[in-house]
């Protein structure tokens, strides 16, 4: 997945003392680069926009783990997919993130040789890792909906789908990280701004035939990226088919009437909220996607392949790595139980009391005073969407919340205390 299209010719350029071996070569065939490939504003900007995306990475995907761990009502088959792509881009943000910008502001690869394995691997096992799990998710969802009188995954099931998720990403990106290595291109020097000169390196997958690479690359872009996404969207497709012609409950009334519309609509939030991460992961690494295409298929000249090495090659990374920072934005949007975990996750530091003092919010009762306590079934398909049928055998049991007036007892959130804005100890049932 490393976008260097660098073709180090055969051979090795012999080691010289002082970083410069000049002398060891007519002048006449050495090759002279920048060691920096831009004018520094351009550089600032590039190192501002990584930044960015760095920090909403890091901030964004821990606040998605913190509050899905944290929350056992959030421990659901859909939002341990969720976890597992905020596992994947946290990933992308500390082993990628900070040395590809370093790669494309200096000529050639600074690191070493493990850190361009490191590098390439972690970064193609992440984003098959990504597209495999959203279509984990695509599939959960279709058996939900589509066919909502299947047996469910459950917890353990998921677990297991993604420890094979992990497999089949190590495995498909094994050929990369075996052919990845640094190499020092003969007669090609790099000189700074005081005319020092150092010898110039390579990060490159090193394929005993170009062919090799370019039946490989056309693997990873079909098994990868356009048969997954292809898959999802007419997944989805069905989805929202269904979605569409479904009636309203059985019972009549108006009331029943307005509680289908409501679960409809519930519904629909929950997948238009899947749709748009799948998309905008499909935008996101499209670019890279066709600049790889490009470089391995079409006869760039040598100015066509440095414009693409040093100004495509950077802004198609970024908007790739965006992808990963902007995932937690999304949840945030169309998720309301996202939105209470990130928020309690920024208040937890200001508030005396922590999670889990009200573990029985409505449990307890007046001495002598006898109510009827209403319940209302939570499935744990989905975070924010309940089954359309009966718990399956194989699935566990829904959990039983005490209900009154419409409300669910929010388990596992505190109280507010003096100065502190917490979310409410009740959430609407519908929410759930």
């Amino acid at each position: 997945m490393e976008g260097k299209p660098s073709q180090p010719p055969n051979g090795s350029w012999p080691e010289s003392q002082n970083g410069s071996g000049a002398e060891a070569a007519p002048a006449a065939n050495l090759t002279f680069f920048s060691y920096y490939q831009h004018s520094l504003p351009v550089a600032a900007m590039f190192i501002v926009a990584y930044l960015l995306i760095f920090l909403l990475c890091m901030v964004g995907n821990a606040l998605v783990c913190f509050t899905v761990l944290k929350n056992r009502h959030m421990r659901t088959v859909t939002n341990m997919f969720i976890l597992n792509l905020a596992v994947s881009d946290l990933l992308v943000g500390i082993f990628c993130m900070p040395t590809t910008l370093v790669d494309n502001l200096i000529t050639g690869w600074p690191f070493d040789n493990t850190m361009c394995k490191m590098s390439g691997l972690v970064q193609g096992m992440s984003v098959s890792a990504s597209v495999f799990t959203l279509v984990a998710i695509a599939v959960e969802r279709f058996r939900c909906i589509v066919h909502p009188f299947r047996d469910k995954l459950t917890l353990q099931q998921a677990l297991v789908t993604i420890a094979v998720i992990w497999a089949l990403a190590l495995l498909i990106m094994c050929p990369s990280a075996v052919t990845l290595t640094v190499t020092r291109e003969e007669h090609h020097f790099m000189v700074d701004a005081r005319n020092r000169s150092y010898p110039l390196y390579s990060c490159w997958e090193a394929w005993p035939d170009k062919g090799m690479r370019t039946v490989y690359t056309t693997v990873l872009f079909s098994h990868v990226y356009l048969a997954p996404l292809t898959l999802i969207v007419v997944m989805y497709a069905r989805i929202a088919r269904k979605l569409f012609k479904a009636s309203g409950p059985a019972r009549d009334g108006e009331k029943a009437a307005v509680e289908g519309r409501r679960a409809s609509r519930r519904k629909a939030r929950v997948v238009h909220m899947l749709v748009m991460v799948a998309l905008f992961f499909t935008l996101s690494w499209l670019p890279l996607w066709a600049l790889l295409l490009l470089i391995d298929y079409a006869q760039l000249s040598e100015p066509q392949l440095h414009l693409v090495t040093v100004y495509a090659f950077p802004f198609a990374h970024w908007l790739a790595f965006f992808n990963s920072s902007a995932n937690p934005i999304i949840y945030g949007y169309f998720n309301e139980n996202f939105r209470r975990g990130f928020r309690a996750a920024f208040g937890a530091q200001l508030c005396p009391l922590q999670w889990g003092s009200h573990k029985e919010a409505y449990a307890q009762r007046p001495s002598g005073l006898l109510r009827r306590r209403v319940v209302v079934d939570v499935p744990p398909s989905d975070s924010g969407l309940p089954s359309d049928s009966r718990p399956s055998s194989g699935a566990p049991r829904p959990g039983r919340l005490p209900l009154r007036n419409g409300r669910v007892a929010h388990h596992g959130l505190t109280s507010e205390g003096p100065g502190c804005s917490h979310m409410p100890l009740t959430i609407p049932a519908w929410d759930i």
